[in-house]
């Protein structure tokens, strides 16, 4: 213990001494020519995640990239013991990295879970990456329940809990209904974090019976859905007003522990009456606002990047009008273990110190652990060089061969971190790293900075010489920096020269020299000056400038510090001229001269004001430029001079100059340039071979002038042509030709008579020499008698009597193509279904084609049918082109079960090649086309007949047809399906036991073996039993009042008719007002206004009939108060309609009893009835029911069938047996001889107890669109 406590303070004494060194420790070079040739330990460059969850259907990628020299070699841990990944043939590893491959198809995922760590190395350390922990994705089906449903008092809270199954990640909730809809939340029905649905009170409007829960696991893009919940508010003894109360979190306190970095999210959610507001404090501070955002309607309060400040007591408050409530979370900040300094790699030198220091915080405090090389120090060799305290470790007089990978690893109870740092104990000679004979150029009077960038080992010592022999010392105005950078605090001319800077260890030496300009400043010698401009007038401001002749200048002019507008403004060279000044242009202008090291600036206002009281300016255009002269005259350039027309008022604007060619188009003017309505001296470029006579006109804001006199004559010499002729082609028009075309040049671009065209041509890639060919006046050229279809060089080059052009392009064409001279070989043909075909061929050979290559014509045909009785046909012949080279296509499009021929040809420019041999195929059977028609004959009271065609297209050999047929009452509801299956020879069948006065709807299709096709649909009705009265259709009309509104009600002896009540105020304009009353006999008025007289009438329509019954108009006379309760029971309307139901009531024992004896047949359709099997309920494509017939509740009894409450038939209750409707029964014949045993099935659950599957309903794309 003595010897302990002597050690400590002179190990932190030495400390203390190492730090001060380590400002000097050498950086590990960044030059890469510098790292090619180091030896360097193992860095990890790229590592997978800590955590890395995959998908279990794609392979498994653990990265692990690294770099040093030697390359390192990689071998992997899992599970903390050696993974051989050699010896499993799923895990492939990447060459020349540590990645792992591993291919789970076909194999379980769950074998490859676990905690991964890589290990990169080579001669000089080891390296190792984090440990990765690898778990699949999982996305569970929901636990299979039953959810009872909830009835609850209207304005009580309510919750429906999710409790989605624990995913991995974990899901996202969200709620939606039947028809995927997301349920609208508000401040009063918000979900919570945990999914669940919070009601603050429930209103009626909450009642439904599809809350469903969904959880979509992001990994895998699946959705699993919960039962639905049913939720029933009734009003028997609602719920009062109520202060508030939390429903979520419970109590007056609760607690949160966040970790630093993370989001912290609060909640709080209330119940009460009204819906109580939410608001969120921070006891003893403010909320942190940048941070913090607010979600669920002020429920939830989210705070992004927590640190420490963030801890301490969060209020949220609940208020409604009748009170408040509080309740308080204590939020404790705690901290994975972060970095203040991690450890960085070292060079170092033999016989040097150094220092690796691994600095860390968090909460609760880390553990820090030091290893070498994978190993922890504790269990590594010892090292008497090394000492550890804490979170650092001291080298002392390292050797050669002792470079080594340190790793600090730092954890808490909430993570870890690890770093790799390595020390590589280097002897190397100095290196001068920036780039030699740079040059630096800088202002007077500012500081110069020349860099000496070296590396070494041992660090280099750095001087400085100037010119080669003057020394540069530490002083002024020098100053050495300890990187080598050499720094001139204020540079004067006397400072420029040559500088060269010396890098020496004990290893060697080495110099680099460097340059420094000093240049001049830029400074502006006249600065603008303050104008006072009147309205239309010119301003001109003046800034002229002194710079550095070295250094090229850039003048730049700012209006109040933004760029110039268009248009009026003319920045010259030292000058910045506003024409025809607006109160727009008042302002400070600034001119800002720029050079690649420096700037200077000066500004001035300019204050328009007012134009004096002169006599009305006249603007007129310019009178013509007079005196134009010609001098400096060359060859191909000379300069025009003029003297500019009065301006009439109006400043010239600019100078439009154009040119007369005498030789080639005398008479025609042409714009040649234009100059600045300042100038009045331009330089003309001209062509030879030309006779020019110039002209100039002036433009100002009113127009051009008239143009000057033109000028004398000026004659440029002839020249050979400047250019060759434009847009070169060279292609084949018929076989055995090549077509050389280009576009010839204009005599102004001749530059001299005898224009020719040198066309040379030589085909291609034959080391041949050129064959050439003058021509004049043509634009194209046909070289005969060349091969079919190859490639040519030609050039096209222009020459007159003077010389030839410059030297021509090459440009490559093809001679003319001929038609293919072979037929593709091989031709294969694989049916994948009755309506596709795959082809395939061996392709011709490119000589053969004689031409480029277009591609492939496939022709092929419909023999004839593979039906024994279908008629020969004749089809037209389909014809698919495939572009290219290719060798396979497809064929779609075709008719089941029917015999092809088909042939294919290749294609070139010039057309098609021979055919193929031709091959047959045959096509499968396929579904069989709608029959050709369905119409209903023969109606009577309870029988119809069916009459139907064969389908058109059989597409196989025709099975039978299936028949459905289902009733549909008045109000368009539905009744129960019955299913018959028909025999192929069969187009007509009656029939019986059918409703009178019914709509019946049904639905044929064909079938094959391959199943049934489209189907055709009938509508009929049967007889009526009674003839309908001759006499009104509406009899004695009845009102009366109740405290609910007006009741009316009538009798109707129609049939099929939509009945409304329609009303109106008395003596009122406005339109009938008009409800919907189908099916019932008396109707209630609801809202009408007390004390007012209405006129009511009952009206009987339809669409398809143009006859309307109407009763005649009654008044009903609303009382101003309300009148009293009158006795139900004493009403005229109430003894008729109980009369009128024991009517109906008898007539419907009536027709049942005649039906019963009719025949002695047996009553199927009630025994079907009773036992309805809830897989032929009526269903549509997509949801079970069929056409727009469906009842809205899937799972409930159709209104209008006769089966039982408790769904079932008791066998005791009919002497009529049908073999017990039992399953297996034999299909048996009743006493007329008509089959039955098609109405025998296995007797199910009734729909309304729901699915027990837990999958969602839905393709999964169309949920995420919710998410």
């Amino acid at each position: 213990m003595d010897r302990n406590r002597k050690w400590v303070p002179s190990f932190g004494a030495v400390l203390l001494i190492l730090l001060s060194h380590m400002t000097s420790a050498l950086e590990v070079p960044l030059d890469p020519k510098v790292l090619e040739g180091l030896p360097q330990p193992p860095t990890i460059t790229l590592q997978s995640p800590k955590d890395y969850i995959f998908d279990p259907r794609e392979n498994i990628v653990i990265h692990c990239e690294a770099k040093g020299k030697p390359h390192p070699s990689f071998s992997w841990t899992r599970n903390g013991t050696h993974f051989d990944v050699e010896q499993d043939s799923k895990v492939l590893i990447k060459p020349g990295s540590g990645t792992l491959v591993i291919d789970i198809s076909g194999e379980k995922a769950e074998a490859y879970e676990g905690t991964y760590q890589c290990t990169a190395h080579n001669e000089h350390g080891t390296a190792v990456s984090n440990s990765i922990v690898i778990r699949q994705s999982r996305s569970p089906l929901w636990s299979k329940e039953r959810n009872e449903a909830i009835v609850v008092q209207m304005g009580v809270s309510l919750v429906l809990q999710c409790r989605p199954p624990a995913g991995l990640p974990p899901p996202v909730i969200f709620w939606m209904d039947n028809n995927f809809q997301r349920l609208l939340l508000d401040k009063r029905v918000s979900q919570a974090l945990n999914g669940d649905l919070y009601f603050s009170n429930v209103l009626r409007e909450d009642t439904r019976s599809d809350y469903i829960c969904y959880a979509r696991f992001p990994h895998t893009q699946t959705i699993q859905q919960k039962q639905p919940i049913s939720v029933t508010v009734v009003d028997n003894s609602p719920e009062g007003e109520r202060r508030p109360g939390f429903m979520m979190p419970l109590g007056t306190t609760s607690t949160k522990m966040v970790l630093r970095g993370e989001t912290l999210e609060l909640e709080c959610i209330a119940d009460g009456l009204p819906t109580p507001e939410i608001s969120w404090q921070k006891d003893g501070g403010e909320l942190p606002s940048s941070r913090m955002s607010f979600y669920n309607f002020k429920k939830t309060l989210k705070v992004s990047d927590v640190n420490e400040a963030d801890g301490g007591n969060y209020r949220c408050t609940a208020t409604n009008n009748l009170g408040t409530l509080h309740h308080i979370i204590k939020v404790t900040v705690k901290a994975a273990p972060f970095w203040v300094s991690a450890p960085r790699n070292l060079i170092l030198a033999p016989n040097e110190t150094g220092i690796l220091t691994c600095r860390v915080n968090g909460e609760p405090k880390p553990k820090i652990t030091w290893f070498v090389n994978g190993v922890s120090l504790e269990n590594a060799p010892e090292d008497h060089s090394r000492k550890v305290d804490d979170d650092t470790v001291i080298l002392s007089n390292v050797q050669s061969g002792s470079s080594a990978v340190y790793q600090c690893n730092a954890s808490n109870e909430f993570g870890y971190l690890m770093a790799n740092a390595f020390v590589n104990v280097l002897a190397e000679p100095p290196r001068v790293l920036t780039p030699p004979n740079r040059v630096y150029q800088v202002i007077t009077n500012n500081p110069a900075l020349l860099h000496c960038a070296s590396f070494g080992s041992p660090i280099p010592t750095i001087t400085w010489f100037k010119d080669i022999q003057t020394s540069v010392k530490n002083g002024d105005p020098y100053v050495i920096h300890e990187n080598g950078t050499l720094e001139i605090h204020v540079a004067q001319p006397l400072n420029s020269g040559k500088y060269t800077c010396i890098a020496t260890n004990n290893l060697g030496i080495k110099e680099n020299h460097v340059y420094l300009e000093v240049k001049e400043p830029t400074r502006i010698l006249k600065q603008p000056e303050y104008k006072v401009v009147q309205k239309g007038m010119r301003a001109v401001f003046e800034c002229k400038v002194k710079h550095d002749p070295s250094l090229i200048p850039t003048m730049t002019w700012l209006k109040d510090n933004g760029e110039l507008p268009d248009g009026r403004f003319e920045v010259n060279v030292d000058s910045l001229t506003i024409n025809d000044v607006t109160d727009g242009d008042e302002g400070t202008y600034t001119c800002i001269m720029n050079t690649t090291l420096d700037q200077d600036s000066a500004s001035a206002m300019l204050t328009v004001v007012e134009a004096t009281p002169t006599p009305a300016i006249v603007y007129e255009k310019p009178d013509s430029p007079t005196d134009l002269e010609l001098t400096d005259q060359t060859e191909r350039s000379v300069q025009l001079t003029w003297i500019p027309g009065d301006e009439h008022n109006s400043a010239t604007q600019k100078f439009l100059i154009q040119y007369e060619d005498l030789l080639h188009q005398p008479g025609v003017w042409i714009n040649l340039t234009e100059v600045a309505g300042t100038s009045t001296t331009a330089q003309l470029n001209l062509s030879p071979y030309v006779y020019y006579s110039f002209r100039v006109l002036a433009v100002n804001h009113v127009g051009y002038s008239q143009p000057s006199q033109p000028s004398s004559q000026y004659r440029t010499n002839p020249a050979a042509p400047d250019e060759n002729p434009s847009d070169i082609q060279c292609v084949g028009t018929k076989p055995g030709n090549l077509v050389i075309s280009w576009t010839s040049l204009t005599g102004f671009q001749a530059n001299g008579p005898g224009l020719e065209y040198k066309v040379q041509w030589r085909q291609k890639d034959m080391d041949e020499d050129w064959s050439s060919k003058n021509v004049a006046n043509v634009s194209q050229f046909v070289v005969s008698g060349t091969p079919i279809y190859v490639p040519y060089e030609v050039k096209v080059q222009a020459l007159n009597d003077y010389g030839s052009g410059p030297k021509p392009e090459v440009v490559i064409g093809h001679s003319g193509e001929d038609l293919p001279l072979s037929a593709p070989d091989s031709v294969q043909i694989m049916v994948t279904n009755s309506t596709l075909a795959e082809v395939q061929w061996e392709p011709v050979s490119l000589p053969s084609v004689r031409g480029k290559l277009q591609g492939y014509k496939v022709y092929y045909r419909r023999e004839r049918g593979l039906h024994d009785t279908e008629e020969e046909t004749e089809q037209q012949e389909q014809v698919l082109t495939f572009s290219g080279n290719r060798s396979e296509g497809r064929l779609p499009g075709l008719q089941p079960y029917s015999r092809y021929n088909l042939t294919i040809r290749v294609l070139n420019n010039k057309g098609e090649g021979p055919p193929s041999p031709s091959k047959k195929f045959d096509t499968p059977e396929g579904v069989p086309g709608p029959p050709s028609f369905l119409n209903a004959v023969n109606t009577s009271l309870d029988t119809l007949t069916l009459e139907w065609g064969p389908p058109r297209n059989n597409n196989g050999r025709l099975a039978g047809y299936t028949l459905k047929y289902q009733p549909v009452n008045t109000t368009n509801e539905l009744g129960p399906v019955k299913i018959m299956a028909l025999l192929a020879n069969e187009t007509t069948i009656t029939l019986g036991n059918l409703n009178s006065s019914m709509l019946y709807k049904f639905y044929l299709s064909a079938k094959t073996i391959k199943g049934s096709g489209p189907i055709i649909t009938e509508e009929a009705f049967t007889v009526m039993d009674t003839m309908p009265p001759v006499g009104p259709a509406f009899g004695k009309v009845n009102t009366s009042m109740s405290e609910d509104g007006a009741v009316i009600s009538w009798d109707y002896f129609g049939h099929h008719k939509n009945v409304y009540v329609e009303y109106i105020v008395e003596n009122s304009k406005e339109d009938w007002i008009k409800e919907l009353v189908n099916g019932s006999h008396w109707h209630m008025i609801k809202g009408l206004k007390p004390g007012t007289s209405y006129k009511v009438r009952v009206v009987a329509r339809d669409p398809a009939d143009p006859t309307v019954h109407s009763t005649d108009e009654v008044l009903v006379a609303v009382p101003a108060v309300p009148s009293r309760q009158v006795d139900i029971a004493t009403q005229g309307w109430f003894i008729g309609l109980m009369c009128a139901i024991a009517l109906l009531i008898l007539v419907l024992l009536i027709v049942c009893f005649i039906k019963r004896n009719k025949g002695g047949k047996y009553p199927v359709k009630e025994k079907e009835d009773a036992h309805q099997d809830p897989e032929i309920q009526p269903m549509k494509e997509d949801d079970g029911t069929f056409g727009e017939y469906s009842d809205t509740e899937d799972h409930k009894p159709l209104k209008g069938s006769r089966t039982p409450s408790n769904g079932t038939v008791r066998r005791d209750e009919s002497d009529d047996s049908l073999v017990d409707y039992g399953e297996g029964g034999d299909g048996q014949f009743n006493e007329d001889g008509s089959f039955i045993g098609q109405y025998s099935g296995k007797k199910e659950k009734d729909t309304h107890e729901g699915n027990e599957s837990s999958e969602a309903p839905s393709p999964v794309n169309a949920m995420n669109s919710f998410v």
